[in-house]
């Protein structure tokens, strides 16, 4: 055992039950499974389809379903869940599974929310302009979603806190107008409902750029992954061409062990950040065209990488000492810990061979 104390949280997807919305939008009975089950190979060796062992093909208004993830998850030293969290100007998507895990009081297992700020658009298809579901930002709707989190959720004793404070993610900071008078309207709304403050991390990804969480407002920042700045790669002419006209399936791939080695030399930020690891990513379930997949992953690779982002990680105080783990769920992405057919539970054994270290 080492000094060092760690906690891991694993980032859910919770859109493994139909809704309205999706019916409309995708066929009734759309779920993220109706994508996994589609894919196919596109090279000789590509892993594809990934299907799920031991959980199933589960449907997360089951009671029984959270509750199995959960047990899983705490087998294997897994602190808490991240669960992605959608609002639109008080509308809520796929918010069922959280819904239900507030009213029962079960599993008893700690979890947060993570701000999927974006607008919702017919992106696993590949038609990312075309918007099924608008996000707009102003100062009222700000108020009112804080307001609504602290009295449904933020309450909720096995919601994770620092110091007494929800922690809370934002997903794509940079697209929120008004950015620091946002924060502060979260942390008075937040104060008001005798909560001693809000414990902020803005997510950063290629696409966000974070350069001083202090000076923004933000407690902390996620070092998200995937890290798409270190992930670029150049498809050939005819691939751009079919991009262009949509012209047959196309894809990028890398070497898992390649980027594991570009993640493992990164700078080391020098702001306040958590770390982040992903076992695998492989989104051909969702694009036909211009998919993006990591080729090679490893259990063995995946603890390598774990084993280093876990001695990099800071602690800066007793309670903030997470690292986050993308994703426990992300079966259309290849990006995955729970179990399938093809590893088991070697990467959840090998999660909880680096993290037992660090409890």
């Amino acid at each position: 055992m080492l000094d060092k104390k760690l906690r891991a949280l694993a980032v859910i997807l919770p859109q493994f039950h139909p809704i309205p919305e999706n019916d409309k939008w995708w066929g009734r009975g759309f779920t993220e499974w109706t994508n996994v089950v589609k894919a196919k190979p596109r090279f000789a060796g590509h892993y594809q389809p990934h299907l799920p062992a031991d959980l199933g093909f589960y449907d997360l208004r089951l009671a029984q379903t959270r509750q199995d993830q959960a047990d899983l998850a705490k087998e294997h030293d897994i602190y808490g869940f991240c669960i992605h969290h959608y609002w639109f100007n008080g509308q809520r998507l796929i918010e069922t599974p959280v819904n239900e895990m507030l009213a029962s009081g079960k599993p008893d297992f700690p979890f947060m929310l993570c701000w999927a700020n974006e607008n919702w658009t017919r992106r696993w298809d590949g038609l990312d302009k075309e918007v099924l579901m608008e996000q707009n930002y102003h100062a009222d709707d700000h108020r009112e979603h804080a307001k609504y989190l602290c009295e449904n959720v933020f309450n909720d004793p096995r919601y994770i806190k620092v110091d007494g404070k929800p922690f809370f993610l934002f997903f794509n900071s940079d697209i929120i107008p008004d950015l620091k008078e946002t924060i502060e309207i979260w942390r008075d709304e937040v104060k008001k409902h005798g909560f001693p403050d809000i414990y902020l991390g803005g997510v950063k990804t290629a696409e966000t750029k974070i350069p001083n969480a202090v000076e923004l407002g933000f407690d902390v920042v996620i070092e998200w992954q995937p890290d798409w700045a270190n992930l670029e790669t150049t498809p050939s002419f005819l691939d751009r061409l079919k991009n262009k006209f949509g012209l047959g399936e196309t894809y990028r791939k890398l070497d898992y062990g390649t980027v594991v080695k570009r993640m493992m030399a990164k700078k080391v930020p020098d702001f306040k950040h958590y770390n982040c690891i992903m076992p695998g990513w492989d989104n051909c379930a969702r694009r036909k065209n211009n998919a993006f997949l990591l080729d090679n992953s490893t259990p063995e690779k995946y603890q390598m990488w774990l084993e280093d982002i876990c001695n990099r990680s800071k602690t800066y105080s007793e309670e903030e000492n997470f690292v986050f783990i993308n994703a426990w769920n992300e079966w259309a992405e290849g990006n995955h810990l729970e179990p399938d057919q093809k590893w088991g539970l070697k990467y959840l054994e090998k999660t909880k061979e680096v993290l037992s270290k660090y409890i």
